[in-house]
This record gives C-alpha cells, sequence and structure tokens, in this order.
C-alpha cells in the first residue's frame, strides 16, 4: 500500500488526473450498471405482469364472444319456426315441402343472426343431411367433416360440442344435435354447425400487440387443442403452464422465446392461452440494454480522450513556465514569448501573466532612471504644444473687428463680432442640453451673418412664446435647420424667401417648426431624406444626425417631422419633451 502511494505521489500531474477521472468513470459506471439491472428487472416484471393481465382482459372478451354464439346456438336450435320447418321436411311425403321450407329456413338463419360478426357460416342439416348454409363465407362440408360433426352432436345429446379444426376444415365450429322439444318426443331433426371466425375475434380483442405475431390456442381439457390445429407449442409446454403460480411464462420452443399466458374458462373445461414471441414484447427493453452498454463504453473512451487533453493543457504551461524560471534563474531576465503560444484565463495563464509582469518591473528597475523621466518629460512637452487655446482664436477675431471699425467697415465689424459670439456659445457651451434661449442666441447671430450677405431676400420671423424659451432643447438643433432652409429655400432662388420659426406646446411635447416657402421636395427626395441617404449640404450637421441625437437623449417617440411638396415649401418639425430648465447656464 505504501509502495502505490508513494508510485502516486511522484507521478507527473497529468497522470495523476488520468488516475483520478478513470478511476471516477470506472467507478460511476460500475455503480450506475448495477442500478440499472435492478430497475430493468423490475421493468420486465412489472411488464410482464400487465402483459398478462391485458391478454387476460382480452381472454374475457373473447370467451364472452363464444358464449354469444353458444347461446346463438340454442336459439337457432330452440326457434320454433325453425322445429316446424324441420318437422314439415321429416315428414313431407312431396319435394315440394321440401323446396319450400328450404327457402324458409334460411331465411330464418338470417333473421336469428346468421350474419354476425364473428360468424363465417351458419350450417344446418335435416335429418336426410340435406344443407341450409347463409353467412359471410358459407362453404360445402365434405362427408367426412360433416360425419364427425354429426357424431360430436350426437354424443352431446343436444349440447353444444366445440369441434376443433382437421384437414378438410381448418376453422373452429360450434354444433349442436337439433331435437323436437314438443310435446317432449325429442326426436332427431338435424344437426346445426356454426362456424367461428377466432381470427377476427382475437385481432379485435388483442388490443396493444402485433396480431401478426401473437397466436390464440385453446387447449380442452388436458389432452386436446382444440384451436388452431397446428399450434407453435406443444402441448406438454400448455399443461405445464397450468401448474405455475403466476399465470405468464418464458418458454423456449425450436430455439424461439415466447412469453406465454393464459386464463381458464369459467363455463367450460377450456383454457385459453396467448403466445408471443418474446423479441416483439421486450424489444425495446433489449435495445435499451445494449444502448445503455454501448454508451457506457464509448462515454469511457470519450472520458479518456478529454482527460488525456485535459491534463495536457493543464501541464505544458507549467512546463513552459518551469523552462523561463530555470533561464531567470541563470541570470537571463528577458521573457521571452512563443510564437504561437496563447496564455489562457486560468489559474495557470495567471501565473504566467503574473511572472511576466514581474520580469517586467525587474527590467525597469535595472534601467537607468534619468532615461524614464526624460521620456516623461518629452512626452509632456509635446502635448502640451499640441494643445488649442481657443481665447488665441476668440482675440484674432477681436483684432479684425478693431480693424474694420477703424476703417469705418461697418458690415464687416457685425460680421466679425457675430460670428465670434457664435463660435462662443458653440464652442465653449459644454451641456449638449441648453436652454431654448441660448439656441435662440445662436441662431440670431447666425442670422446676422446671414442678412449682411443676402440682405432682403431673406425674410425671417419669429413666433416663440416668451414662456417657452425656457424649455431644454439640444444644443445646436435648430439652427442646422435654418441653415437647410437657407442653403435649400433661400440661395436657388432670386426671389425673397421667407423663414418662420415658430414653438408651441401639445400633448406635453413641446414642437419647434422651421417653415419655409421655397420649391420644396418631390415625394422622392423627401423618402430618400427620412431614410437619411441624403448628405448634408456643405459642413452643417445633418437631419439625420439631429434626430438620432434627439432619440438618443429621449427615446424613440420623439425626433423629427418633415412635410414637403414639389412648389410648396417645406416644414421641418422637431419634437421634444417639454422639460422647463429651472436655470439658464
Amino acid at each position: 500500500m505504501g509502495s502505490i502511494i508513494s508510485l502516486l505521489s511522484n507521478m507527473k500531474i497529468k497522470y495523476k488526473i488520468f488516475v483520478l477521472i478513470a478511476a471516477l468513470m470506472v467507478s460511476v459506471i460500475l455503480l450506475t450498471n448495477v442500478a440499472h439491472t435492478f430497475a430493468f428487472k423490475a421493468y420486465d416484471e412489472l411488464v410482464y405482469q400487465q402483459s398478462s393481465k391485458a391478454l387476460g382482459i382480452s381472454s374475457l372478451g373473447m370467451e364472452s364472444e363464444l358464449r354469444k354464439i353458444s347461446a346463438l346456438s340454442y336459439n337457432v336450435v330452440t326457434d320454433s319456426a325453425i322445429q316446424e320447418y324441420l318437422w314439415d321436411i321429416r315428414n313431407a311425403e312431396t319435394d315440394y315441402v321440401s323446396y319450400v321450407s328450404y327457402t324458409k329456413i334460411r331465411q330464418r338463419l338470417v333473421d336469428l343472426g346468421a350474419l354476425d360478426k364473428y360468424v363465417l357460416s351458419l350450417q344446418l342439416y335435416d335429418v336426410n343431411n340435406k344443407e341450409y348454409t347463409v353467412g359471410a363465407r358459407p362453404i360445402t362440408l365434405n362427408e367426412d367433416r360433416l360425419q364427425r360433426l354429426n357424431d360430436e352432436a350426437h354424443a352431446f345429446k343436444g349440447g353444444i360440442s366445440w369441434t376443433a379444426p382437421d384437414e378438410n376444415d381448418n376453422v373452429l365450429t360450434a354444433v349442436r344435435n337439433i331435437r323436437r322439444y314438443q310435446d317432449l318426443s325429442l326426436e332427431s331433426l338435424g344437426t346445426l354447425a356454426i362456424r367461428i371466425d377466432v381470427n377476427r375475434l382475437f385481432s379485435d380483442y388483442v388490443n396493444g400487440i402485433d396480431h401478426e405475431d401473437a397466436t390464440f390456442i385453446i387447449l380442452k381439457g388436458d389432452d386436446e387443442i382444440v384451436y388452431p390445429e397446428q399450434a407453435q407449442l406443444d402441448l406438454q409446454t400448455l399443461t405445464d403452464l397450468r401448474d405455475q403460480e403466476h399465470r405468464y411464462k418464458i418458454v423456449r420452443e425450436d430455439g424461439k422465446a415466447y412469453f406465454l399466458t393464459y386464463r381458464s374458462s369459467a363455463f367450460t373445461d377450456w383454457t385459453y392461452f396467448t403466445a408471443m414471441p418474446y423479441d416483439t414484447i421486450f424489444y425495446t427493453t433489449d435495445r435499451a440494454k445494449t444502448i445503455v452498454l454501448v454508451v457506457y463504453l464509448a462515454l469511457f473512451l470519450i472520458a479518456v480522450v478529454v482527460v488525456l487533453q485535459l491534463s495536457k493543457r493543464i501541464t505544458d504551461p507549467l512546463e513552459k513556465l518551469t523552462l523561463k524560471m530555470r533561464r531567470v534563474q541563470l541570470g537571463n531576465f528577458d521573457y521571452i514569448e512563443d510564437g504561437n503560444e496563447v496564455i489562457a484565463m486560468d489559474e495557470v495563464g495567471q501565473i504566467q501573466r503574473h511572472f511576466r509582469i514581474m520580469l517586467q518591473r525587474i527590467n525597469e528597475l535595472i534601467q537607468e532612471n534619468y532615461v524614464k523621466q526624460l521620456t516623461i518629460k518629452d512626452t509632456q512637452f509635446k502635448a502640451l504644444q499640441a494643445q488649442i487655446n481657443p481665447h488665441f482664436l476668440y482675440n484674432t477675431l477681436e483684432s479684425i473687428n478693431w480693424m474694420a471699425k477703424m476703417s469705418k467697415q461697418e458690415q464687416i465689424s457685425q460680421m466679425v463680432e457675430s460670428l465670434g459670439a457664435l463660435l462662443r456659445l458653440s464652442i465653449s457651451e459644454k451641456e449638449s442640453v441648453i436652454s431654448f434661449q441660448r439656441e435662440l442666441d445662436i441662431v440670431n447671430h447666425y442670422l446676422v451673418i446671414q442678412k449682411l450677405r443676402f440682405d432682403e431676400r431673406l425674410d425671417f420671423s419669429l413666433q416663440v412664446p416668451e414662456h417657452l424659451t425656457s424649455c431644454s432643447v439640444p444644443k445646436l438643433s435648430v439652427q442646422p435647420i435654418i441653415e437647410n432652409a437657407i442653403h435649400y429655400a433661400l440661395e436657388p432662388n432670386i426671389e425673397p424667401c421667407k423663414i418662420v420659426l415658430s414653438a408651441h406646446v401639445s400633448d406635453d411635447c413641446l414642437h419647434i417648426a422651421v417653415e419655409d416657402n421655397g420649391p420644396g421636395m418631390s415625394e422622392s427626395f423627401l423618402d430618400k431624406l427620412n431614410r437619411g441617404e441624403i448628405k448634408p449640404k456643405g459642413t452643417g450637421l445633418g437631419l439625420q444626425n439631429i434626430k438620432e441625437r434627439i432619440k438618443m437623449l429621449y427615446g424613440e417617440q420623439y425626433g423629427v417631422e418633415i412635410e414637403s411638396a414639389s412648389e410648396q415649401g417645406t416644414k421641418v418639425t422637431l419634437i421634444l419633451p417639454y422639460i422647463v430648465r429651472d436655470e439658464d447656464v
């Protein structure tokens, strides 16, 4: 025992993992196999019992039908009309009487039940052995079969006799001797034979099994098989089964296994047997057992392969890390990475990463500190050089403004002042959402420049109530729309263009509209614009950009609506939530 423990302790990790997983798999398979063996045994026993009960119930149904046939035979032989017809035939002195009785007897047999579902034919023979037959499949019996029926009918003296099939007729037949019961003379009037469709009877009552493979056997007493003529099982096998504690048994005959169940008749000395090939009933369970065994073997092989691959993935990185540590031990502090090496995110990968970081920090400490400091200062200096001071731009515009005033260029001075204010409001504003008033200030400075450019051609009017100027709006959301109106409505025309900026509140939404009387847009152009396929003219912000910003800030229910038609102007409406700002910043 001590040598085994020592051997396991000195094993490589990958072999330890393999031995551990293999032992666990073998243990699980053995325990599961034992559990399955008991489970299948219990399942087989349950199937035996349920099959026996089902076949027993089927036997009850078949016996009930046989009782009906027995009652049918009794009704026929005791029928007063049949009795009178056969009596007339017995005492007839002319053929005419026999002819008339022949037709009436056949009709009466039909009325009494000759067309029953399980009756192949109903055959009646008078004292002269003349045949009266009706039914679904009537036949004419040969002399040997008829003689046998007559002998058995007379032997039972009016009682029912069940005649087994033979080479002359392979059908089970119920036979009775017809005797006159009026005045209790009991004179013989003929013989009644009812040929029974046992195959159909068995097929109808045995449900849930393969009818083609199942066999119905009737044993009379201990020494005669009434049905069928050639049974698959011998007489001794059937009689031995009746001594069993259970009403079922698995027997073997001619190298084949059969599941055999039986039930004794309550009113005759018959015993009903049902035999089925074992494979027909238990094919599923046998196949399941085979599949379980194959799956166990497959799982074990898969587990062996997976364990080998898993242990290799765990130990290979450790072995490589051990080699790198040996190089460091020899004084080589450079971390050498393999070209195709992929470091995992597990614990081994973390060890590799920490080892690499440790070597990097050691190399940083070895390097000259002043080189590192110079590099940092150089980087900071370049970053300062790259900064842009917007105040330089404002101061430059202020200088241009003073020069324009000194030269008495008032229009240039106004444009420069408006441009400077526009830049301050646009660049220095840090918030993405501002007050409507701040947005209007941007619009006003932009319009000062455009009015100096277009003079009287630009007719702009503002229709915004005072109480709405404190509402929140996205920064640079209105000015780009006015810019688009100037580009698309004013610039292409020589006639004055009227642009109206209005605002109102509806359904808790702030509607800001910019409307012009320009050439408008065609339906196809408007569709492309709504789909975002039209790029903004110049360097301005497009409507698609404004729409996306609004949806991102407030949600999908807000955005931009465009109404336009050719030669009817354009109206662009911003739909925003109605939010009043507490203070203007």
